[in-house]
């Protein structure tokens, strides 16, 4: 029996749906929603494409009717027919991606990195016969799926060049590509359009919302590392030549053995960049020695950084060198080098002017070192090594005086002239 009304009814993500039902009559109801168009096929051949609207299926509507059928003028006829109802409204949300990652090579550093991209596109029909005839063909409804599905061979072409191109062009790492996916989505955009308006599609835009790599991948760990280390050699100022350089030279100053391997490259590289490298390795030593000493000034208590030879800390007040510690000559305590007095027994601390070990009151010689002493110097108490000497060589006094009538110089212990007997 003939189909009285015929309107759409199918899911509203489909572009194009047929109606399952191909009796039809001359009296037939055709309901057309806004957004849609209706292509009327008989026998394999498009009759018409109605717009929006109500439309009955008679031969003042499709004229060609009357050709085809040879139907009489105003009788109800039934007869086969199909109708397609084709989608007109824009789709903007039709997804895209890479089903496994692409292979590329980074032109930036070289090496192969597995990617992987998605992103979504719009697209609207603009001729339902062409739409109908090359992509939807006899598939009773053609949705978005089946549009991603049949130009995915397309898209992936196309991306897997565009980004490749990107990549060389800008002479950028996969890992730089997102600042530009703005440029990569038009790009992609001008190049699948004219190949969608052979199918009667108008493709409105073309987004890459993401090109990205495994974060797991070796190679991309790889290139992390690399990117990472290149960034902290440039805050600190050096680049990799001079970092290999410094490890070299922090390698020969730990193990001396290698100074003469230094010194035959020096000498291979000739004189004009054995200069060259003996500067660079200058202020690499340099460099090496100021961090040592910045070390060095570093309070251990509270982490504040000192000045060179500051004794104490300015923030915390500790001591930022432990004090050199002597043990007395009488008790046998240790005490620090500069105190004048034993802490423990009191006694008198006199330093040897060779060593500094605390030489006993009356000892002739440095118990430590072994040096002769001539006793203490009579102004600061220190032992004097040398019995002749006129000054002492700690406090600077004069070990000697003047007789003031003869002119000859004897012992500041001496009350007498030795050569005339004057007092002096």
């Amino acid at each position: 029996m003939p189909i009285d009304v015929v309107k759409y009814s199918g899911p509203t993500s489909v572009l194009a749906w047929k109606f399952p039902n191909s009796e039809l009559s001359t009296w037939t109801q055709l309901i057309v929603n806004e957004s849609q168009e209706a292509v009327f096929y008989k026998g394999g051949q498009a009759l018409d494409v109605l717009g929006p609207g109500t439309h009955t299926l008679d031969t003042n509507n499709i004229p060609l009717l009357t050709s085809l059928l040879k139907l009489p003028f105003g009788g109800k006829s039934p007869f086969a027919a199909e109708v397609w109802f084709v989608n007109k409204a824009h789709s903007l949300d039709v997804k895209w991606g890479t089903p496994s990652p692409i292979q590329i090579q980074d032109p930036k550093f070289g090496i192969l990195v597995p990617v992987r991209s998605y992103g979504q596109f719009g697209i609207v029909v603009t001729n339902s016969q062409k739409f109908l005839f090359k992509l939807v063909g006899t598939t009773p409804v053609f949705d978005q799926d089946s549009l991603v599905k049949f130009f995915r061979g397309l898209y992936l072409t196309k991306v897997n060049t565009a980004i490749a191109t990107y990549l060389v062009k800008k002479r950028i790492s996969v890992l730089e590509i997102s600042a530009y996916l703005d440029e990569l989505s038009e790009h992609m955009r001008d190049l699948l359009r004219p190949t969608l308006e052979e199918y009667g599609l108008n493709l409105l835009n073309f987004y890459v919302n993401s090109v990205s790599a495994p974060e797991n991948d070796p190679a991309i760990v790889k290139l992390r590392d690399a990117l990472s280390k290149k960034a902290e050699m440039d805050i600190i100022g050096y680049d990799y030549n001079k970092e290999r350089t410094f490890d070299v030279l922090e390698g020969a100053v730990n193990n001396p053995g290698q100074g003469a391997m230094v010194g035959a490259m020096g000498l291979g590289l000739g004189l004009e960049t054995g200069r060259a490298l003996g500067a660079q390795l200058g202020d690499l030593a340099a460099n090496l020695g100021g961090r040592a000493a910045g070390q060095a000034s570093q309070c251990p208590k509270c982490g504040a950084q000192a000045a060179q030879g500051q004794s104490f800390c300015q923030s915390c007040g500790a001591a930022l060198t432990s004090p050199k510690m002597v043990k007395c000559g009488k008790c046998g305590a240790m005490m620090p080098v500069s105190v004048k007095f034993c802490p423990t027994c009191g006694d008198p601390y006199n330093p040897c002017p060779n060593c500094g070990a605390d030489v006993p009151s009356g000892a002739n010689k440095c118990p430590s070192c072994g040096v002769s002493v001539a006793g203490p110097c009579p102004l600061c108490g220190r032992p004097l090594t040398d019995p002749k000497a006129k000054f002492c060589p700690n406090c600077g006094g004069a070990l000697v005086k003047k007789c003031a009538k003869c002119g000859k110089e004897s012992s500041l212990a001496t009350n007498f002239c030795p050569n005339c007997g004057d007092r002096l």
